[in-house]
């Protein structure tokens, strides 16, 4: 399935251990459907003694909507074929794209959206990322708790040899998205700040303007406290690095298009 126009008619699901993309779009980008649902988002102090304050209040949080995102970290490959280019230090076509600001992705998602006549591609949400990162986990990670069995899912400051890698090259998580974890960190939508409400709360968004953007995920020169799933970084909207990249989310629409 390759297109925009023709996916949404013959949605399916991954049934298997094998995970397939829901979509993939002319950039060959691939999706997986992520379903709407309700997580605890954050971290509980007494339960992690890791947690910063920044991770807590832990509360719940409830996606009201389907989305599809990236199977991946958007690659270098990806990036040329869109901007014409690539900016990144550790080259490689399936090597994640790295170097780019937060203004940059987003100028990215423009043209890609203009590219597949389209209006959905965008940064997720902090909230969208930690659910589908978590994978319907409470644990440390989405695999578990144990920092032994890292190596297997995330590439880190103990196994990276001071380098991003290619993308997939790790297990995904139980949604079938590779690198949620290490590799290089992903800038969501939301502008920074600390956890204000308690919650329950529906499809948080962060506050309408801000100092600086969230990052998700940890990178290659990080330990594994970053690399939890309720952990968080924050950087300005115009600084690159060569462990910042981005993972793209698609706008699932309410209805089917009409042919």
């Amino acid at each position: 399935m390759r297109g925009l126009l023709a996916s949404f008619p013959l949605l399916f699901f991954f049934t298997s251990p094998v995970f397939s993309a829901d979509f993939i779009n002319g950039v060959g980008m691939e999706f997986v459907l992520v379903r709407g649902g309700s997580f605890f988002m954050g971290s509980d102090r007494a339960k992690d003694v890791s947690a910063s304050a920044d991770e807590t209040p832990r509360r719940k949080v409830t996606i009201s909507r389907d989305f599809y995102l990236g199977k991946y970290e958007v690659t270098q490959e990806q990036w040329e074929k869109v901007m014409g280019f690539s900016p990144s230090l550790f080259r490689g076509p399936r090597r994640p794209v790295e170097l780019v600001t937060w203004e940059d992705a987003d100028f990215f998602l423009q043209r890609l959206n203009a590219l597949e006549g389209s209006s959905g591609y965008r940064f997720p949400t902090e909230a969208e990322w930690e659910y589908a990162a978590r994978a319907g986990t409470e644990t440390l990670f989405h695999f578990g708790s144990e920092r032994s069995e890292l190596d297997r899912y995330a590439w880190h400051l103990g196994n990276s040899e001071g380098r991003t890698h290619d993308v997939g090259g790790k297990n995904p998580n139980q949604f079938g998205l590779h690198d949620a974890l290490g590799n290089v960190w992903e800038f969501v939508a939301d502008w920074y700040d600390v956890y204000r409400d308690p919650g329950p709360v529906t499809d948080p968004k962060g506050p309408e303007v801000g100092l600086f953007r969230v990052l998700r995920g940890g990178s290659w020169e990080d330990n594994y406290l970053r690399l939890r799933s309720s952990s968080r970084f924050f950087r300005s909207a115009d600084t690159a690095a060569d462990y910042i990249g981005f993972r793209v989310a698609l706008t699932v629409p309410e209805e089917p298009r009409k042919y």
